[in-house]
Formats: structure tokens, sequence, C-alpha cells
């Protein structure tokens, strides 16, 4: 019982450490201080610890602190809920992915420091990571045995909802990589208007950051529509299910909030304040959507259209 203490306390730190990892990644683009350790890694320009902190040299350093902290903290994680809830059909599978992926990002992070990536490849960092926290968040709930709280097991969802879910849920992440490619190809700034590029009239975008900056637009505006769709089917077919229910109604708020957020970063020039409520949003939407993935595969089916 007491060892089930510590690994619940552990599980909550690995899953804000992660967080931190995400919004310490959109903080380092944001600012530009990729470079402010120049091309050396692990080290900081060419040391263990630099000497002289800049800015973007305590941005990018501490950036990196973070993330190897944090990677001890989820391979111990991996491996302790292997071994206690090794039983668990997920728990193998989401502690491999929280660490391969957490790895990669590095690697990849790592990559550009010691050789640069191209604006398409690097977009898929702050992705990775998503993808990371998101194995180690469901391991969390996990550990928490909140599916068991919702009686999981004894949900019946529709095949029409199931479809749904798992669609809405794989094009979460292209609307994470086009925001992504909007930071990396700086092409926040490109469009002075909102909601249309340029409000005074109606064109087609002419270069190849507005095609980035309205691309994301219109990917966030279908993620919008899509959800709020499922909200109100939740909430007309599935009243006596409050897991499902409470939670679209929930994504339905992120997506909202996420949708003004970004509205306010270009309303606001790429204020940084909102440019990180922006990645903490799209980062709790992608988990809570994860989530709805991991009851669909613990649901039966309705013989019912719902």
């Amino acid at each position: 019982m007491q060892q089930s203490k510590y690994l619940k306390w552990f599980a909550v730190a690995a899953t804000i450490g992660m967080l931190l990892i995400l919004l310490g990644g959109a903080l380092v683009t944001k600012t530009e201080s990729g470079m402010g350790c120049g091309r050396h890694w692990p080290g900081c320009n060419g040391q263990l610890i630099p000497d002289k902190i800049t800015t973007e040299v305590l941005i990018e350093f501490s950036h990196r602190v973070v993330t190897g902290s944090v990677g001890f903290l989820i391979l111990i994680l991996s491996v302790w809920t292997w071994k206690v809830m090794g039983h668990i059909r997920e728990t193998k599978f989401l502690a491999v992915m929280a660490m391969f992926f957490l790895i990669l990002q590095a690697l990849i992070g790592a990559a550009q420091v010691l050789w640069g990536q191209g604006d398409f490849i690097l977009a898929l960092h702050f992705g990775i990571s998503l993808l990371s926290f998101a194995s180690v968040l469901l391991l969390t709930l996990l550990i928490f045995e909140v599916d068991r709280k919702f009686d999981a097991d004894k949900l019946r969802i529709g095949s029409k909802l199931k479809w749904h879910t798992v669609g809405v849920t794989l094009y979460s992440y292209i609307v994470v990589y086009t925001g992504a490619l909007v930071r990396h190809t700086d092409s926040g700034l490109i469009c002075p208007d909102w909601p249309l590029c340029n409000n005074d009239q109606f064109s087609l975008p002419s270069n190849m950051y507005e095609w980035v900056q309205m691309g994301h637009r219109t990917a966030a505006a279908l993620i919008f529509l899509w959800i709020a769709f499922i909200a109100w089917h939740a909430v007309k077919n599935y009243k006596d299910q409050r897991v499902l229910y409470y939670g679209w109604i929930t994504a339905f708020i992120i997506v909202s909030l996420q949708v003004i957020s970004g509205m306010l970063v270009v309303l606001t020039k790429l204020n940084l304040y909102f440019a990180l409520v922006h990645s903490l949003l799209i980062s709790l939407l992608f988990g809570l959507l994860c989530y709805m993935i991991l009851l669909l595969s613990r649901s039966r089916s309705k013989k019912t259209q719902k």
C-alpha cells in the first residue's frame, strides 16, 4: 500500500516533468534560444556547465537539464510500473512508448544543435514529445485506477463515437504538427489579422509562410467543429456514462480555449505567455483524447448507431 502511494506521487512528478519539457521546448523556440549553447551537445558552449549566462543560454541549458532529469524519472517510472503493474495489458506498451519517444525527441534536439535540421523536421520535435507526455499521462491514470473508478470495462460505445474518437485523435496530431511548423518557420506574424490573413480582403495565401499560417488556422477550425459535434453527440446519447459525457464536454472547453489563445497570440503579436498557454492547452487536449482512446479499447460495443 505504501509502495502504491509512492508510485502515485512519482507518476504525478513524471507527468508534470513532461509538461515542463513540452513548455520548455516551446519557450526555446519562441525566444529563439535554440543556439544558446552553440553547436555543443550535451555540453554548453564547450563547457559542462556554462560560466557565462545570458538569457538564451539560461533557457536552452535549463531545458536540457529538465529533459535529462525527467528522462531519469520516466526510466524509473517505466521499470517500476512494468514490475508492479505488468499484468495490466497497456502498462508495458505505454512504458516503452514513454521512453522511446522521449529519447527520440532528445536525439532530434541534439541533431539540430550539432548539425541543424530543416523546419519541417524540427516541427516533429514537439509532436514526438507530446507522444511521450501522453504515454506518461496514461500510465499515471492507470496507476490511479481512474479507468476502474469510471467503470471503463462496463462502458458501451457505439461505432459512430468510436470512429469519431479515433479520427479526431489522429487528426489532432496533424493540427499539432501544423502549429509547430508555424513556430519553426517564423510564420506567426505573417498574417496580421484574425480570422483571415487580412480581414480587409479575402484572398488565397500568396507565399509559403501564409500557407503555413492559414493552413494551421484552417486545421484548428476543423478540429474545433469536429470536437463540437462529438461533444453534442455525447451529450445527446451518453448522459448515462459520465466519463464520456463529461470527457467530451471538457474536450470542447479545452479546444475552445485553444482557439481563443491562438487568436490572442496573433492579436498580441506573439505574446510569450499566451503562446505558452496555447502549447499547454494542446498538450492537455491531446492527452485527454488519448485517454478517450484508452477507454474505447476497454469498452464494449453498442449495437445501436450511437
